[in-house]
Protein backbone atom coordinates (compact mmCIF):
# COMPACT_ATOMS: atom_id res chain seq x y z
CA UNK A 1 0.00 0.00 0.00
CA UNK A 2 2.78 2.46 0.93
CA UNK A 3 4.35 1.71 -2.26
CA UNK A 4 1.40 2.85 -4.35
CA UNK A 5 1.04 5.82 -2.14
CA UNK A 6 3.99 6.45 -3.07
CA UNK A 7 3.89 6.07 -6.46
CA UNK A 8 0.71 8.19 -6.59
CA UNK A 9 1.95 11.29 -4.71
CA UNK A 10 5.94 11.12 -6.37
CA UNK A 11 5.44 10.04 -10.21
CA UNK A 12 8.24 9.05 -12.26
CA UNK A 13 7.25 11.89 -14.53
CA UNK A 14 6.80 14.81 -12.00
CA UNK A 15 3.41 14.73 -12.58
CA UNK A 16 0.14 14.17 -10.88
CA UNK A 17 -3.22 14.94 -12.95
CA UNK A 18 -6.47 13.43 -12.73
CA UNK A 19 -6.21 10.22 -14.82
CA UNK A 20 -3.20 9.27 -12.04
CA UNK A 21 -5.60 9.65 -9.15
CA UNK A 22 -8.54 7.87 -11.24
CA UNK A 23 -5.78 4.68 -11.93
CA UNK A 24 -4.80 4.92 -8.30
CA UNK A 25 -8.54 4.89 -7.14
CA UNK A 26 -9.41 2.05 -9.46
CA UNK A 27 -6.45 0.24 -8.00
CA UNK A 28 -8.27 0.28 -4.59
CA UNK A 29 -10.57 -2.70 -5.27
CA UNK A 30 -7.86 -5.41 -5.36
CA UNK A 31 -7.74 -7.93 -2.62
CA UNK A 32 -6.69 -7.08 0.90
CA UNK A 33 -2.96 -7.99 1.68
CA UNK A 34 -3.20 -9.97 4.84
CA UNK A 35 0.33 -11.58 4.99
CA UNK A 36 3.08 -12.20 2.43
CA UNK A 37 1.91 -12.30 -1.23
CA UNK A 38 -1.77 -13.97 0.48
CA UNK A 39 -4.95 -12.20 0.34
CA UNK A 40 -8.45 -12.68 2.56
CA UNK A 41 -11.80 -12.25 1.64
CA UNK A 42 -13.70 -11.35 3.95
CA UNK A 43 -12.98 -14.82 6.53
CA UNK A 44 -10.30 -15.19 9.56
CA UNK A 45 -7.72 -17.45 8.81
CA UNK A 46 -3.79 -18.05 10.49
CA UNK A 47 -1.97 -16.80 7.88
CA UNK A 48 -3.74 -13.41 8.62
CA UNK A 49 -1.46 -10.59 9.88
CA UNK A 50 -3.18 -7.74 11.67
CA UNK A 51 -0.18 -5.43 11.65
CA UNK A 52 -0.43 -5.26 8.40
CA UNK A 53 -4.38 -4.36 8.16
CA UNK A 54 -3.52 -2.00 10.34
CA UNK A 55 -0.74 -0.71 8.03
CA UNK A 56 -2.95 -0.38 5.43
CA UNK A 57 -5.80 1.50 7.16
CA UNK A 58 -3.22 3.80 8.47
CA UNK A 59 -1.90 4.26 4.59
CA UNK A 60 -5.89 5.02 3.94
CA UNK A 61 -5.76 7.33 6.22
CA UNK A 62 -2.79 9.30 5.65
CA UNK A 63 -3.75 9.35 1.92
CA UNK A 64 -6.87 10.60 2.51
CA UNK A 65 -5.43 13.60 4.14
CA UNK A 66 -2.39 13.88 1.74
CA UNK A 67 -5.45 14.22 -1.24
CA UNK A 68 -6.96 17.20 0.95
CA UNK A 69 -3.67 18.92 0.54
CA UNK A 70 -3.57 18.00 -2.94
CA UNK A 71 -7.43 19.48 -3.79
CA UNK A 72 -6.48 22.51 -2.02
CA UNK A 73 -3.79 23.57 -4.04
CA UNK A 74 -6.04 22.71 -6.88
CA UNK A 75 -8.70 24.90 -5.59
CA UNK A 76 -6.31 27.63 -5.17
CA UNK A 77 -4.45 27.53 -8.31
CA UNK A 78 -8.48 27.57 -10.24
CA UNK A 79 -9.22 30.43 -8.21
CA UNK A 80 -6.45 32.57 -9.27
CA UNK A 81 -6.91 31.09 -12.99
CA UNK A 82 -10.47 32.18 -13.28
CA UNK A 83 -9.54 35.83 -11.20
CA UNK A 84 -7.27 36.34 -14.47
CA UNK A 85 -10.15 35.70 -16.89
CA UNK A 86 -12.30 37.52 -15.36
CA UNK A 87 -10.65 40.42 -14.62
CA UNK A 88 -10.40 41.32 -18.44
CA UNK A 89 -14.05 40.93 -18.38
CA UNK A 90 -14.84 43.35 -15.58
CA UNK A 91 -16.15 40.86 -13.24
CA UNK A 92 -15.72 41.89 -9.66
CA UNK A 93 -13.47 39.63 -7.59
CA UNK A 94 -16.37 38.82 -5.06
CA UNK A 95 -18.27 37.55 -8.08
CA UNK A 96 -15.41 35.37 -9.32
CA UNK A 97 -15.13 33.99 -5.98
CA UNK A 98 -18.69 33.17 -5.82
CA UNK A 99 -18.36 31.53 -8.93
CA UNK A 100 -15.66 29.25 -7.92
CA UNK A 101 -17.08 28.17 -4.97
CA UNK A 102 -19.96 26.82 -7.10
CA UNK A 103 -17.93 25.16 -9.36
CA UNK A 104 -16.20 23.73 -6.35
CA UNK A 105 -19.05 22.47 -4.90
CA UNK A 106 -19.96 21.02 -8.21
CA UNK A 107 -16.88 18.78 -8.16
CA UNK A 108 -17.01 17.60 -4.50
CA UNK A 109 -20.62 17.03 -4.82
CA UNK A 110 -21.90 19.23 -1.83
CA UNK A 111 -24.15 22.39 -1.37
CA UNK A 112 -22.19 25.49 -2.95
CA UNK A 113 -22.39 27.44 0.22
CA UNK A 114 -19.55 24.41 1.61
CA UNK A 115 -17.67 25.17 -1.78
CA UNK A 116 -17.27 28.43 -0.80
CA UNK A 117 -16.35 27.37 2.64
CA UNK A 118 -13.50 24.98 1.12
CA UNK A 119 -12.18 27.81 -1.34
CA UNK A 120 -11.61 30.26 2.19
CA UNK A 121 -10.25 26.90 3.29
CA UNK A 122 -7.71 26.39 0.85
CA UNK A 123 -6.62 29.63 0.51
CA UNK A 124 -6.26 29.96 4.55
CA UNK A 125 -4.34 26.81 4.61
CA UNK A 126 -2.11 27.22 1.30
CA UNK A 127 -1.71 30.38 1.87
CA UNK A 128 -1.01 31.34 5.35
CA UNK A 129 -0.36 28.45 7.40
CA UNK A 130 2.65 26.19 6.24
CA UNK A 131 2.70 24.20 9.28
CA UNK A 132 -0.86 22.87 9.04
CA UNK A 133 -0.31 22.48 5.18
CA UNK A 134 2.31 20.42 5.70
CA UNK A 135 0.55 18.20 8.13
CA UNK A 136 -2.28 17.79 6.04
CA UNK A 137 0.46 17.28 2.64
CA UNK A 138 1.84 14.78 4.97
CA UNK A 139 -1.35 13.08 6.10
CA UNK A 140 -0.88 13.37 9.89
CA UNK A 141 -4.17 15.60 10.32
CA UNK A 142 -7.93 15.91 8.36
CA UNK A 143 -9.18 18.62 6.13
CA UNK A 144 -11.69 18.14 9.07
CA UNK A 145 -8.83 19.26 11.84
CA UNK A 146 -7.13 21.91 8.94
CA UNK A 147 -11.26 23.31 9.31
CA UNK A 148 -10.95 23.84 13.04
CA UNK A 149 -7.65 25.83 12.98
CA UNK A 150 -8.75 27.74 10.30
CA UNK A 151 -12.41 28.75 11.77
CA UNK A 152 -10.33 29.79 14.85
CA UNK A 153 -8.51 32.43 12.76
CA UNK A 154 -11.26 33.57 10.62
CA UNK A 155 -10.80 37.49 12.21
CA UNK A 156 -7.32 37.16 12.21
CA UNK A 157 -4.83 39.25 10.20
CA UNK A 158 -2.27 37.31 7.65
CA UNK A 159 0.48 37.94 9.99
CA UNK A 160 -1.40 36.79 13.25
CA UNK A 161 -2.82 33.71 11.50
CA UNK A 162 0.56 32.51 11.09
CA UNK A 163 1.42 33.09 14.46
CA UNK A 164 -1.09 30.68 15.74
CA UNK A 165 -0.29 28.29 13.05
CA UNK A 166 3.46 28.33 14.45
CA UNK A 167 2.06 28.12 18.12
CA UNK A 168 -0.27 24.89 17.11
CA UNK A 169 2.45 23.38 15.54
CA UNK A 170 3.50 20.87 18.12
CA UNK A 171 -0.27 19.71 18.53
CA UNK A 172 -0.29 18.81 14.84
CA UNK A 173 -0.60 14.98 14.49
CA UNK A 174 -0.52 14.51 18.49
CA UNK A 175 -3.70 15.26 19.56
CA UNK A 176 -7.43 15.08 18.82
CA UNK A 177 -9.52 17.53 17.16
CA UNK A 178 -10.97 18.86 20.50
CA UNK A 179 -7.61 19.55 21.75
CA UNK A 180 -6.35 21.14 18.96
CA UNK A 181 -8.81 23.40 18.38
CA UNK A 182 -8.55 24.56 21.72
CA UNK A 183 -4.93 25.88 21.16
CA UNK A 184 -5.90 27.59 18.12
CA UNK A 185 -8.65 28.97 20.00
CA UNK A 186 -5.76 30.31 23.00
CA UNK A 187 -3.42 31.29 20.42
CA UNK A 188 -5.82 33.43 18.28
CA UNK A 189 -6.85 35.14 21.80
CA UNK A 190 -2.88 35.46 22.69
CA UNK A 191 -2.28 37.20 18.79
CA UNK A 192 -5.28 39.59 18.94
CA UNK A 193 -7.57 39.91 22.01
CA UNK A 194 -9.52 42.75 20.65
CA UNK A 195 -10.41 40.21 16.94
CA UNK A 196 -11.62 38.15 19.10
CA UNK A 197 -13.98 40.28 21.57
CA UNK A 198 -15.35 42.00 18.27
CA UNK A 199 -15.64 38.01 16.99
CA UNK A 200 -17.66 37.21 20.28
CA UNK A 201 -19.77 40.28 19.83
CA UNK A 202 -20.81 39.91 16.14
CA UNK A 203 -21.26 36.00 16.89
CA UNK A 204 -24.26 37.08 19.94
CA UNK A 205 -25.81 39.03 17.18
CA UNK A 206 -26.25 36.23 14.74
CA UNK A 207 -27.73 33.99 17.52
CA UNK A 208 -30.61 31.93 16.01
CA UNK A 209 -33.04 28.80 15.94
CA UNK A 210 -32.89 26.33 13.51
CA UNK A 211 -35.08 23.28 13.01
CA UNK A 212 -34.01 20.47 10.77
CA UNK A 213 -35.46 16.62 10.71
CA UNK A 214 -34.77 13.57 12.51
CA UNK A 215 -35.88 9.94 11.87
CA UNK A 216 -39.09 8.64 13.28
CA UNK A 217 -40.92 11.64 12.43
CA UNK A 218 -39.38 13.86 15.14
CA UNK A 219 -36.73 17.22 14.15
CA UNK A 220 -34.16 18.65 15.75
CA UNK A 221 -34.50 21.89 17.43
CA UNK A 222 -31.66 23.65 17.70
CA UNK A 223 -30.95 27.31 19.26
CA UNK A 224 -27.80 29.23 18.76
CA UNK A 225 -27.02 31.12 21.99
CA UNK A 226 -24.41 33.39 23.79
CA UNK A 227 -23.11 30.62 26.08
CA UNK A 228 -24.70 32.47 29.37
CA UNK A 229 -28.07 32.40 27.55
CA UNK A 230 -27.75 28.97 26.67
CA UNK A 231 -26.43 27.61 29.72
CA UNK A 232 -29.58 29.33 31.55
CA UNK A 233 -31.99 28.15 29.50
CA UNK A 234 -30.57 24.15 29.92
CA UNK A 235 -30.51 25.03 33.80
CA UNK A 236 -33.93 25.94 34.22
CA UNK A 237 -35.00 23.18 31.88
CA UNK A 238 -32.96 20.71 34.43
CA UNK A 239 -34.41 22.35 37.31
CA UNK A 240 -37.98 21.48 36.08
CA UNK A 241 -36.94 17.96 35.07
CA UNK A 242 -35.23 17.18 38.61
CA UNK A 243 -38.59 18.42 40.23
CA UNK A 244 -41.07 16.32 38.51
CA UNK A 245 -39.18 13.36 36.67
CA UNK A 246 -40.59 9.85 37.18
CA UNK A 247 -39.41 6.49 35.67
CA UNK A 248 -42.75 6.44 33.57
CA UNK A 249 -41.73 10.20 32.40
CA UNK A 250 -37.73 10.49 32.65
CA UNK A 251 -35.49 13.56 32.94
CA UNK A 252 -35.36 13.89 29.11
CA UNK A 253 -39.12 13.74 28.21
CA UNK A 254 -40.19 16.18 30.76
CA UNK A 255 -36.98 18.79 29.78
CA UNK A 256 -38.56 18.24 26.02
CA UNK A 257 -41.92 19.28 27.05
CA UNK A 258 -41.23 21.87 29.50
CA UNK A 259 -39.61 23.63 26.78
CA UNK A 260 -42.50 23.27 24.26
CA UNK A 261 -44.56 24.56 27.19
CA UNK A 262 -42.49 27.63 27.69
CA UNK A 263 -42.03 28.43 24.15
CA UNK A 264 -45.51 28.54 22.65
CA UNK A 265 -47.67 29.03 26.28
CA UNK A 266 -49.19 26.26 26.12
CA UNK A 267 -49.25 22.68 27.37
CA UNK A 268 -47.76 19.54 24.91
CA UNK A 269 -50.91 17.97 24.82
CA UNK A 270 -52.76 20.83 23.72
CA UNK A 271 -51.90 20.43 19.81
CA UNK A 272 -50.21 22.05 17.78
CA UNK A 273 -51.06 24.33 14.91
CA UNK A 274 -49.76 22.82 11.98
CA UNK A 275 -49.91 23.68 8.12
CA UNK A 276 -50.57 20.35 6.16
CA UNK A 277 -49.67 20.51 2.65
CA UNK A 278 -51.20 16.93 1.67
CA UNK A 279 -49.85 15.49 -1.96
CA UNK A 280 -52.31 13.24 -3.43
CA UNK A 281 -53.72 12.22 -7.00
CA UNK A 282 -56.04 14.16 -8.83
CA UNK A 283 -58.95 11.45 -8.06
CA UNK A 284 -58.07 10.88 -4.96
CA UNK A 285 -58.61 13.39 -1.34
CA UNK A 286 -57.16 10.63 1.01
CA UNK A 287 -56.02 6.79 0.75
CA UNK A 288 -52.64 5.93 2.35
CA UNK A 289 -50.19 8.16 0.29
CA UNK A 290 -47.72 9.69 2.38
CA UNK A 291 -48.33 13.70 2.92
CA UNK A 292 -45.25 15.71 3.44
CA UNK A 293 -44.28 18.91 5.55
CA UNK A 294 -42.13 21.41 3.06
CA UNK A 295 -39.14 21.82 5.55
CA UNK A 296 -39.28 18.33 7.41
CA UNK A 297 -40.13 15.76 4.88
CA UNK A 298 -42.53 12.68 4.44
CA UNK A 299 -45.06 12.21 6.69
CA UNK A 300 -47.47 8.87 7.65
CA UNK A 301 -50.79 8.87 6.19
CA UNK A 302 -52.29 7.41 9.62
CA UNK A 303 -50.23 10.82 11.08
CA UNK A 304 -52.00 13.24 8.48
CA UNK A 305 -55.44 11.58 9.66
CA UNK A 306 -54.34 11.69 12.84
CA UNK A 307 -54.32 16.05 12.59
CA UNK A 308 -57.36 15.92 10.51
CA UNK A 309 -59.48 14.35 12.69
CA UNK A 310 -59.29 17.63 15.63
CA UNK A 311 -59.65 20.55 13.74
CA UNK A 312 -58.20 22.21 16.11
CA UNK A 313 -54.79 20.91 15.40
CA UNK A 314 -54.50 21.95 11.98
CA UNK A 315 -54.50 25.27 11.17
CA UNK A 316 -54.81 25.14 7.45
CA UNK A 317 -54.80 22.21 5.23
CA UNK A 318 -53.42 22.58 1.50
CA UNK A 319 -54.29 20.33 -0.93
CA UNK A 320 -51.48 19.88 -3.77
CA UNK A 321 -52.57 17.32 -6.57
CA UNK A 322 -50.39 15.06 -8.49
CA UNK A 323 -50.78 12.93 -11.43
CA UNK A 324 -51.89 9.53 -10.86
CA UNK A 325 -48.68 7.47 -10.25
CA UNK A 326 -46.11 10.27 -10.72
CA UNK A 327 -44.55 12.52 -8.83
CA UNK A 328 -45.89 15.27 -11.20
CA UNK A 329 -47.52 18.25 -9.10
CA UNK A 330 -50.34 19.70 -11.36
CA UNK A 331 -51.78 22.57 -9.27
CA UNK A 332 -53.04 23.63 -5.82
CA UNK A 333 -55.73 25.08 -4.00
CA UNK A 334 -55.76 25.83 0.09
CA UNK A 335 -58.48 26.79 2.18
CA UNK A 336 -56.98 29.91 2.97
CA UNK A 337 -57.58 31.74 -0.08
CA UNK A 338 -55.88 34.80 0.86
CA UNK A 339 -52.44 34.14 -0.53
CA UNK A 340 -50.72 35.74 -3.31
CA UNK A 341 -48.10 34.35 -5.70
CA UNK A 342 -49.82 31.07 -6.63
CA UNK A 343 -47.41 29.77 -8.96
CA UNK A 344 -44.37 30.54 -6.89
CA UNK A 345 -45.71 28.75 -4.35
CA UNK A 346 -46.67 25.93 -6.75
CA UNK A 347 -42.92 26.14 -7.42
CA UNK A 348 -41.73 26.38 -4.04
CA UNK A 349 -43.57 23.08 -2.88
CA UNK A 350 -42.46 21.22 -5.64
CA UNK A 351 -38.87 21.88 -5.60
CA UNK A 352 -38.83 21.76 -1.68
CA UNK A 353 -35.13 23.10 -2.09
CA UNK A 354 -33.06 25.13 -3.70
CA UNK A 355 -32.45 22.97 -7.55
CA UNK A 356 -28.99 24.18 -7.87
CA UNK A 357 -27.00 20.06 -7.65
CA UNK A 358 -25.89 19.17 -3.97
CA UNK A 359 -27.57 22.64 -2.72
CA UNK A 360 -30.21 21.98 -0.01
CA UNK A 361 -30.55 25.80 0.77
CA UNK A 362 -33.97 26.88 1.78
CA UNK A 363 -35.77 28.71 -1.92
CA UNK A 364 -34.98 32.40 -1.41
CA UNK A 365 -35.67 33.04 -5.27
CA UNK A 366 -38.27 31.83 -7.65
CA UNK A 367 -36.82 32.68 -11.54
CA UNK A 368 -36.45 31.25 -15.18
CA UNK A 369 -34.76 27.68 -16.40
CA UNK A 370 -34.24 28.97 -19.50
CA UNK A 371 -33.98 33.24 -19.36
CA UNK A 372 -36.81 35.13 -20.47
CA UNK A 373 -34.42 37.14 -22.35
CA UNK A 374 -33.93 34.42 -24.78
CA UNK A 375 -37.17 33.48 -24.98
CA UNK A 376 -38.12 31.33 -22.10
CA UNK A 377 -41.47 31.29 -20.73
CA UNK A 378 -42.88 32.68 -17.41
CA UNK A 379 -44.43 29.12 -16.50
CA UNK A 380 -44.25 26.12 -14.25
CA UNK A 381 -41.96 24.19 -16.36
CA UNK A 382 -39.54 26.53 -16.93
CA UNK A 383 -39.27 28.28 -13.36
CA UNK A 384 -37.29 26.91 -10.78
CA UNK A 385 -36.58 27.44 -7.15
CA UNK A 386 -33.27 28.89 -6.04
CA UNK A 387 -31.05 30.39 -3.02
CA UNK A 388 -30.13 34.33 -3.15
CA UNK A 389 -26.19 32.80 -4.08
CA UNK A 390 -27.33 30.49 -6.86
CA UNK A 391 -29.64 32.75 -8.63
CA UNK A 392 -26.64 34.98 -8.61
CA UNK A 393 -23.88 32.72 -9.59
CA UNK A 394 -26.42 31.56 -12.77
CA UNK A 395 -25.94 35.12 -14.30
CA UNK A 396 -21.92 33.73 -14.46
CA UNK A 397 -20.67 33.98 -18.14
CA UNK A 398 -18.92 30.69 -16.85
CA UNK A 399 -22.28 28.93 -15.82
CA UNK A 400 -25.03 27.44 -18.14
CA UNK A 401 -28.20 26.75 -16.59
CA UNK A 402 -31.21 24.66 -18.72
CA UNK A 403 -33.67 21.90 -19.18
CA UNK A 404 -36.96 22.06 -17.54
CA UNK A 405 -38.70 21.82 -14.59
CA UNK A 406 -38.28 17.94 -14.91
CA UNK A 407 -35.02 18.16 -14.86
CA UNK A 408 -32.49 21.01 -14.84
CA UNK A 409 -29.01 20.89 -15.66
CA UNK A 410 -25.53 23.19 -14.80
CA UNK A 411 -22.64 23.20 -16.77
CA UNK A 412 -19.13 25.04 -15.47
CA UNK A 413 -15.44 24.07 -16.24
CA UNK A 414 -15.98 20.61 -17.81
CA UNK A 415 -18.55 19.73 -15.33
CA UNK A 416 -22.04 18.90 -15.69
CA UNK A 417 -24.90 17.94 -12.99
CA UNK A 418 -28.16 17.74 -12.90
CA UNK A 419 -30.83 17.96 -10.58
CA UNK A 420 -34.73 17.24 -10.52
CA UNK A 421 -37.56 17.66 -7.88
CA UNK A 422 -37.95 15.65 -4.66
CA UNK A 423 -40.28 12.45 -5.88
CA UNK A 424 -43.30 13.17 -3.74
CA UNK A 425 -43.66 9.75 -1.24
CA UNK A 426 -45.35 7.00 -2.97
CA UNK A 427 -44.97 8.28 -6.75
CA UNK A 428 -43.00 7.54 -9.64
CA UNK A 429 -39.93 10.41 -9.89
CA UNK A 430 -41.65 13.24 -12.55
CA UNK A 431 -41.44 13.04 -16.36
CA UNK A 432 -39.24 14.94 -18.55
CA UNK A 433 -41.33 14.44 -21.59
CA UNK A 434 -42.25 17.70 -22.42
CA UNK A 435 -45.37 16.00 -24.42
CA UNK A 436 -46.59 13.88 -21.69
CA UNK A 437 -46.56 16.89 -19.44
CA UNK A 438 -48.45 18.90 -21.91
CA UNK A 439 -51.37 15.96 -22.08
CA UNK A 440 -50.98 15.92 -18.39
CA UNK A 441 -51.70 19.80 -18.23
CA UNK A 442 -54.74 19.19 -20.58
CA UNK A 443 -56.36 16.55 -18.21
CA UNK A 444 -55.83 18.83 -15.04
CA UNK A 445 -57.68 21.77 -16.79
CA UNK A 446 -60.35 19.09 -17.46
CA UNK A 447 -60.93 18.08 -13.62
CA UNK A 448 -60.88 21.41 -12.77
CA UNK A 449 -63.82 22.10 -14.87
CA UNK A 450 -65.37 18.47 -13.58
CA UNK A 451 -65.26 19.88 -9.86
Amino acid sequence: MYDALEELLNPTDGAVDAAAVRSFHDRLDGSLSGSGGGTIEGSVGSSVRPDELLDEVRACEELKNALSARQARATVALHEHQRAVDASRGIRVAETARVVGSQVALARRCAPQQGSRLLGLAHAVVDEMPHTFEALRSGVISEHDATGIVAETACLSREDREQVDAAVQPELGRVGHRRLRAAAQRAAYQADPEAIAARRAKAESERRVSLRPAPDCMTWLTALLPVKDGVACYAALKAAADATATPEHPRGQVMADTLVERVTGRAPTDGADVHVNLIMPLDSLTGDVPADVPGYGPVPADLVREWMSDPEKVAQLRRLFSYPDTGDLMGMESSSRRYTGLLADLIALRDRTCRTPFCDAPIRHTDHIVARAVGGATSERNGQGLCERCNYVKEHPDVLVGGDAGETYVMTGGLTASSRPPTPPGHSPPTTSPITRTLRNIEWRQALERE
